[in-house]
């Protein structure tokens, strides 16, 4: 037997614990100092107070903390049973000296009622203290149940049951009554003075002397029943006949009757039971095994000192079982199941949800042994807590906390002690998560953490949650923070990222950068840290230094960088490093800062360049943009770009030997000759003056006659085309192609005439026919130009003689300015305009503005001037004055809008404005 309960101890232990749903707590105050002289035997519980009644007799009326507030010295005997009416104010009491004593708690009134037979069982009507007929109900070993109630003439007693053995218990609940006896359980109904049901005893539960029934009322409607091994849940209906009975109903008035609606079995005996909510609490007594297995039969209770732990149960009206607690009874081995009681304090239970009680309205439960009173009550929400904490759930715990469980201090002592659990688990990850939502807003306490952190070298693992406002800590922790993480390659990248992110006012860039400086050369400087140490010499004004560590990364915010703290002149050694990263950025800012950049430190750099990048081609880059904006900046190393273009662009080499005069001629034409460029030798040839061989390269090698002749047109060299042509002859078609190319340049007679007597030249009808035809046409097109030529000669003449026999009118000043107003407004002036403005500014001029008639300065008088062509000019007056006949405003041109046609139109004798003088001179 030893063997299977141990081997069971070992099975529940590996099963996870549950979480209980009561805590428990030993009376104090008075109570130990009066069970160590007696023992308890009763217990009745009310909304103010507890009356405990003792072996000796004695009623004590405590407080919930267990002090004394009163004593009955009531009875001789055992007090067997104790009840309160609803309103606290009477407590009743029956013993085995079969006497009911009825005292009141806030008066000298005192009834006793002697039964001359032990009382075992008593009930005060709930309204006693409220109503005048003062009903309670009792009974005992006599087997009668009498309703006391009070007359004019004094207590009248009643007996409401007789004849089944003695009453073990009776509970009053409104206008309802029940007890339990050997048979089982009545119900009585007050109002209609009628029993209402009969529940019968289980079969084979103990005999009650040996362990009593025990009856609680849950609500109005609701009966619990616990005897022996079996409890039942009643339920009271109203308003049904015996018609609508069903197996479970054992109707027996026309008005009640009762629904068993829960019955099960348990595996221990019943010392007590209460309602828990929608569950029951069942102070369960754990019987002897016997082979093995709990002995039932048997009435007989345990031998003295063998006992079990009683323990506190709470099971469904389905007998799940919720919760199992043994309690720690003094004394506990000598007790038999009937020395325990289980009282609890007055609920309605409506405030029950969720498993949880409304504040304030939960229940009490008093666990009454000789010698000792465990009060129970359901566990809070800081009671849970505590319980995960002491179970290893600190998650749970703080997620409880966090959900408005329990008091909000409880957030930092849950949330230290859980951050303490993550330490000494070494999951260090997991505990610098939770520290934002732990530490919150208190600098000191992530202070401290962060010392802690440093101190068990896992400070890089807090780093990214660490605060830097609300709270700020001190520069300190921050300066730690990023040495730990410089300190630490795999953490190079957290480190980059906040000092990215940190703002260089809450921390002193000068210790980490001394951090990091004396691993610059080491095998743990990586690109990471490089860039780190950049930010913070950023950070710290060194640019020079941050500039040679970005260029050293190829980072291509280098050259913003470079603009924006106008480094121009830090950049001499990284020239290399600039252009390999963004050629045409790097090019850009080395032309536009050539002045603090020479082009000999540039080429220098490029040429020392690692082979490991085409350095000469950034170097042709570099040379080439710099011809492209100054020809002669770089004039010292055009040789060299000869031989860069050569390599890399072809295409513009002729181009550059075309503009620049820096170069050497006989290794241009070496490089030009190894890279096989021949039109780049035709051209340094022609330079160097050895015209024929260039003429031979672009015969023999071009096979391009029509650039031949281009050169030879160029050299003008008569003794050029003598050479073109003999080399020509060589070739036939040669000779064909140069009679095409030739005309305009040279006689296609002399040519043909040159040409050998048997040569075939191909095609050379056909390039004669076309030479013929060509001649042709171009003289019929001389011809056809001198015409043209000539007769737009004569036509300019007369125009021109026409338009000098004109006369422009010039206004006042006056007008002038209004004449200039509307002038400015047009979008387009007339030539015919022009031109006489013109000659009025040379008349005024030439004529040292004076009239040619008065020799008056125009300006003297006030009027309209008279210009001609010839340059004379004349007042209006003095001109209309000495030709009277003639009609000014008709026969001055107005110049503005006049056509050619209505000159031509006009007759030869009409009557027009002439120049005096020009005309008298011709007259004479």
């Amino acid at each position: 037997m030893r063997m299977r309960r141990k081997r069971k101890e070992e099975e529940e232990a590996v099963e996870e614990e549950e979480e209980p749903r009561l805590k428990y707590q030993r009376m104090g105050g008075s109570l130990p100092s009066l069970l160590s002289t007696d023992a308890a035997a009763s217990i009745a519980i009310a909304e103010r107070m507890i009356a405990l009644g003792t072996h000796d007799g004695t009623v004590h009326i405590l407080d919930f903390q267990g002090n004394q507030v009163k004593e009955f010295s009531a009875h001789t005997a055992t007090v067997n049973d104790l009840c309160f009416d609803s309103e606290g104010e009477y407590v009743s009491s029956c013993s085995d000296d079969g006497s009911v004593v009825i005292n009141s708690l806030f008066t000298d009134e005192r009834l006793k009622f002697d039964y001359h037979r032990p009382m075992k069982s008593i009930a005060l009507d709930p309204d006693y203290s409220r109503k005048s007929n003062r009903r309670f109900v009792s009974g005992g070993l006599a087997g009668q149940l009498f309703l006391n109630s009070k007359t004019w003439l004094g207590y009248n007693k009643q007996v409401l049951h007789d004849g089944e053995g003695p009453i073990h218990a009776v509970k009053w609940r409104t206008c309802l009554i029940a007890w339990a006896n050997d048979a089982g359980v009545k119900v009585y109904d007050m109002v209609n003075n009628s029993r209402v049901t009969f529940i019968e005893r289980p079969r084979g539960s103990p005999r009650p002397e040996l362990l009593l029934p025990h009856l609680v009322w849950q609500d109005d409607t609701l009966l619990v029943i616990g005897w022996g091994t079996s409890v039942k849940v009643a339920a009271l209906r109203t308003n049904s006949s015996s018609a609508n009975s069903t197996q479970n109903s054992i109707p027996i008035s026309s008005t009640k009757y009762v629904d068993i609606v829960a019955s099960f079995q348990t595996s221990y005996y019943i010392s007590g039971i209460a309602p828990f909510g929608d569950a029951l609490v069942v102070l369960a007594y754990i019987p002897e095994e016997v082979n093995g297995e709990k002995d039932f039969s048997s009435t007989m209770p345990s031998r003295q000192g063998t006992a079990q732990r009683p323990e506190i149960r709470i099971v469904s009206w389905k007998n799940e079982e919720l919760t199992t607690d043994a309690l720690p009874v003094h004394g506990y081995e000598h007790y038999k199941a009937k020395d325990y009681a289980l009282a609890h304090a007055p609920f309605t239970g409506s405030s029950y949800a969720g498993g949880q009680w409304a504040a304030g309205d939960e229940p009490l439960y008093y666990i009454v042994s000789p010698k000792d009173v465990v009060i129970a009550r359901p566990r809070d929400a800081e009671d849970h807590i505590a319980w995960l904490l002491e179970h290893g759930f600190h998650e749970k715990a703080l997620a409880a906390v966090e959900a408005g469980q329990g008091r909000t201090e409880l957030l930092d002592e849950v949330g230290s002690r859980y951050l303490d659990y993550l330490i000494v688990e070494r999951k260090y990850a997991d505990a610098a998560c939770l520290c934002p939502k732990v530490l919150r807003g208190s600098a000191s306490a992530w202070e401290r953490w962060v010392f802690h952190f440093a101190h068990l070298r896992q400070l890089p693992i807090l780093v990214p949650y660490m605060p830097i406002d609300n709270p700020r800590l001190s520069d300190t922790a921050y300066e730690v923070a990023l040495v730990a993480l410089a300190t630490n390659p795999s953490f190079h990248n957290i480190l980059l990222s906040t000092v990215q992110s940190w703002p260089s006012t809450i921390y002193s860039s000068l210790p980490v950068i001394s951090a990091i400086e004396p691993q610059l050369n080491t095998s743990t400087m990586t690109d990471l840290l490089k860039e780190a140490l950049a930010e913070l010499y950023v950070i710290d004004t060194q640019y020079d230094k941050a500039l040679a560590l970005y260029a050293d990364l190829m980072k291509p915010e280098i050259f913003d960088f470079i603009e924006k703290n106008n480094l121009h002149d830090a950049i001499h050694e990284k020239v290399a490093q600039l252009m390999i990263l963004d050629s045409k950025r790097a090019l850009h800012l080395l032309i536009q800062n050539r002045d603090i950049i020479p082009p000999s430190k540039v080429v220098e750099q490029l040429l020392s360049a690692r082979k490991k990048y085409d350095s000469k081609y950034l170097l042709h880059l570099y040379l080439h943009s710099l011809f492209e904006i100054d020809v002669n900046a770089g004039k010292e190393y055009h040789d060299l770009q000869v031989e860069l273009y050569a390599d890399y662009e072809p295409r513009m080499l002729l181009t550059f030997l075309h503009i620049s005069q820096h170069y050497k001629l006989d290794k241009a034409y070496d490089i030009c000759v190894r890279k096989g460029l021949l039109k780049e030798q035709v051209f340094i040839l022609g330079r160097m003056g050895n015209a024929k061989k260039a003429l031979s390269v672009i015969i023999d090698k071009l096979e391009d006659i029509e650039e031949a002749v281009e050169f030879v047109s160029v050299q003008q060299d008569d003794e050029l085309w003598q050479e073109l042509i003999k080399q020509c002859l060589r070739k036939p078609e040669m000779v064909g192609m140069l009679l095409e190319h030739t005309v305009g340049n040279l006689d296609p007679l002399y040519i043909v005439t040159m040409v050998p007597n048997g040569l075939k030249v191909p095609r050379l009808r056909d390039r004669l026919v076309k030479i013929i035809t060509d001649y042709r046409t171009e003289t019929s097109l001389r011809k056809g130009c001198n015409e043209i030529l000539k007769t737009d000669c004569v036509n300019l003449l007369i125009k021109y003689y026409k338009e000098a026999q004109r006369a422009v009118c010039l206004g006042t000043r006056e007008e002038e300015a209004q004449a200039k107003t509307e002038e400015s407004s047009s979008t387009q002036e007339s030539e015919r305009g022009s031109s006489a403005r013109s000659v009025a500014l040379k008349s005024r001029t030439r004529g040292s503005g004076r009239c040619c008639l008065c020799f008056d300065p125009f300006p003297i008088q006030n009027v309209s001037v008279i210009v001609f062509f010839c340059c004379h000019a004349y007042h209006v007056t003095c001109l209309t004055g000495g030709s009277d006949s003639v009609n000014l405003e008709e026969n001055v041109i107005n110049t503005d809008d006049d056509s050619d046609e209505e000159e031509e139109d006009a007759p030869s004798g009409g009557s027009r404005i002439r120049c005096v003088l020009c005309t008298t001179a011709a007259a004479g």
